[in-house]
This record gives structure tokens, C-alpha cells and sequence, in this order.
């Protein structure tokens, strides 16, 4: 297969008359349109963008299905819903739950995944070691201490690749070196956490930052919190909500002056409300109401994840950057690659999974393709 007359755009580099030849769902060949060879299934791009896929390392949910309903129906529909964002890669991410209902939900996704419509590598695990005054959105009742052998039982059903926990709890910093132990990638969240118990954190192993700005201590003159780490702390990965809610437009706009791009992961952090209209839906046992386009808990109105699609998100960043797109683009894709040791995509590059997304000039999504084919077809 080969896509000719292509505007590329991948980490480092842009053609806007490009061509990319596909054999065994692996990149063969890039480059300019006038280098492509001339025998092949051609698919004619007529100039518009062919991206890297979509890593999605945050979504519980899309259109009234969420991961923790345990549904291997609702798994396979959030999927293809993921794939008419982008999304190529996504790692199904859990709430704060009991231990058996935990279990239910990560075999459901061990028993799914080896046949997805996308690349399901792992899941990302947030909670149920949060603090229960940061819980957000997130059930409080049932919070608790870190517990290293729920862990490695969850991660032994289907590899966990995140956990996002609170750091300041008792056994927090030990489950992180665990974690570590275990190949799984420690990010902290719904966290109170002063900034140096980040600092002491990161000694132990810890890399990310949870939906940046949210549900964690913010930025102060005598006191900087996790905000202030993620903005001072060079080895720390921030994953961001760009919808323009969890984050606005001028706190993105800082991002992208103070934080290097390398260190951005956009996330959706979708929910079952996200492609849903307006109305009442529910999130890990709570009551949740969607009103223009916004997710909160009916009880006192916290956010209760996004309704974002994951191509709004490198919209609305693409806009606010004031350099070229094959910066930014980093932060949709191969930063997050990067960051979980997935060598093997996030760039338009020879011997990379042919994970692809080709948009049109507003960003919205045209075709998607997972390892050079699409999927369903």
C-alpha cells in the first residue's frame, strides 16, 4: 500500500507532498511524493494530513460505555468510538473500585484486548490509591491505602502500564519503587501531595503527573505543589486535557512557553458522556450530569472526566503553539510512546507500526488505520 500525494506530519519533520508505502502493517518507505514508487495499491491523499495514530493513555469511556462496567460489548464499542478520534493505541483506564470489582474489570479487558480493533497494549490503573480529599470524581468510598499485592494481582490478570496514585499515603512512595519493579509506569493524582513529597517520589520512581492542574495541589508563593513540579521538575511527563475546561486556553498557552513539548501528553480522560448529547450518565457509581459539552457530578458539579475527542485536543494545542505542527505533534502520539517504552510507533518512520490518521484542515478525522489497514474493513 502506498499513500501518495500526502502531507506528512510526524515528530520532527513535514512534506507536504509526501508519499508512505505500507507492506505487513510496518512503515517501508518515506518521503517526497516525486521518490514514490510506481507499482502498489496507491490510496491518493489529495494533500491532506497523514499523522501518526493516536496514543490515548487516559480514557475510562465513549458514547454511554465505560471500562468499568466489565463489558466486553462496551470495551469493543469504546474502541471503535476511539477510532473515529485517531486513536490507535489506548489503554483502558479504571476507577477507584473494590478489589473484586477491580479483578472483574481487568480480566473483561484481558479477555477482550487480544482481539481489539486497536492496539490495547495494557491498562492504566487510576486509583483506588488516591486521596480521599482530592478524590474529585472519583468515588471516595472506596479510597485506600496503597496495597502492593492488589497490585501485582491486578497486573497479573492483563499488564497494568500506569498507576496513578497519591504519594503522601502510607506505603505510597514503596508502591511506586514497586511499581517500577513490576515495568509499570507511577503518576501521581487526585494527590495532595506538597512539593517535596514529589520530589522524594521521583527518587522512588515516579515519572508522570496525572491529568495536570486537576484534583492536585496548585501553585503557590510559598509553597509550589505538584503544579509547580510539573513545571520545575524536567524528568516529569504531564499528561493534559486541552478541551479548554480542565485547562484553559491561557494555562495551555504557559504550558507551552515554560514546559518543553517533549514532556506533553495529551489525554482525553474521556467518560461514557463523551459523543453524548446532553443528559444525565454515570461515572464509577455516581450521578453525572452533561450540559454544554461539560461532565460533572450531580452532587456539587466537579468535573467528572471530559467529554473531549482526541483530535479536539491536538486542535485546540496546535492552534495555541506558536511553532509548526510536527512540534506539537509529539504530544498527541510519541511522547507517549516514549515515555512507556513503545518503541515501535508514534512516528512516520521506517520499521514503525503503520498506526495512521489521516485529517482534514480543521483536524477532523478521515480515515484510520492500524497497522496499514482499517480496521473492520
Amino acid at each position: 500500500m502506498i499513500f501518495k500525494n500526502a502531507h506528512l506530519v510526524s515528530p520532527g519533520f513535514e512534506i507536504t507532498e509526501g508519499f508512505l508505502q505500507v507492506e505487513n502493517g510496518i512503515i517501508l518507505a518515506v518521503g517526497l511524493e516525486s521518490e514514490a514508487p510506481e507499482s502498489g495499491e496507491v490510496i491518493d491523499l489529495e494533500g491532506r494530513r497523514l499523522l501518526p495514530g493516536f496514543i490515548d493513555i487516559h480514557c475510562h469511556g465513549a458514547d454511554g460505555a465505560d471500562v468499568c462496567d466489565a463489558s466486553v460489548k462496551g470495551l469493543q464499542h469504546i474502541a471503535e468510538t476511539k477510532l473515529k478520534e485517531g486513536v490507535t493505541t489506548w489503554l483502558p483506564t479504571t476507577l477507584t473500585q473494590p478489589t473484586e470489582k477491580l479483578v472483574d474489570v481487568v480480566k473483561t479487558i484481558a479477555e477482550w484486548a487480544p482481539g481489539a480493533p486497536l492496539s490495547v497494549p495494557g491498562c492504566h490503573l487510576e486509583g483506588p490509591y488516591i486521596n480521599r480529599k482530592k478524590a474529585g470524581a472519583q468515588n471516595p468510598e472506596f479510597t485506600r491505602l496503597p496495597d502492593p499485592l492488589e497490585l501485582r494481582k491486578l497486573h497479573d490478570i492483563f499488564p497494568a502500564m500506569i498507576l496513578s496514585l497519591a504519594p503522601e499515603l502510607p506505603g505510597g512512595l514503596e508502591i511506586i519503587r514497586e511499581a517500577r519493579a513490576l515495568g509499570i509506569t507511577a503518576s501521581a493524582a487526585h494527590s495532595d501531595a506538597d512539593f517535596s513529597t514529589i520530589s522524594d517520589a521521583i527518587g522512588f520512581g515516579l515519572t508522570h503527573l496525572t491529568h495536570f492542574g486537576n484534583a492536585m495541589t496548585g501553585l503557590h508563593h510559598r509553597e509550589i505543589g505538584m503544579v509547580g513540579a510539573g513545571l520545575f521538575e524536567e524528568n516529569l511527563m504531564l499528561e493534559i486535557i486541552a478541551d479548554g475546561v480542565h485547562l484553559c486556553d491561557d494555562m495551555l498557552s504557559l504550558l507551552l512557553k515554560l514546559v518543553t513539548i517533549d514532556r506533553l501528553m495529551l489525554i482525553t480522560d474521556s467518560v461514557a458522556a463523551s459523543w453524548q448529547k446532553d443528559g444525565e450518565t454515570s461515572l464509577g457509581g455516581l450521578d453525572v450530569i452533561i450540559k454544554d459539552g461539560q461532565a460533572r457530578l450531580k452532587r456539587n458539579g466537579s468535573l467528572a472526566g471530559s467529554t473531549l475527542h482526541a483530535n479536539h485536543g491536538l486542535r485546540r494545542l496546535a492552534g495555541l503553539h506558536e511553532g509548526p505542527l510536527s512540534e506539537i505533534v509529539a504530544a498527541s502520539s510519541a511522547n507517549q510512546a516514549r515515555s512507556l517504552g513503545m518503541r515501535d510507533r508514534g512516528h512516520l518512520e521506517v520499521g514503525k507500526r503503520a498506526d495512521l490518521v489521516v485529517l482534514d484542515d480543521e483536524f477532523e478525522v478521515l480515515q484510520t488505520f492500524v497497522m496499514g489497514v482499517i480496521p473492520g474493513v
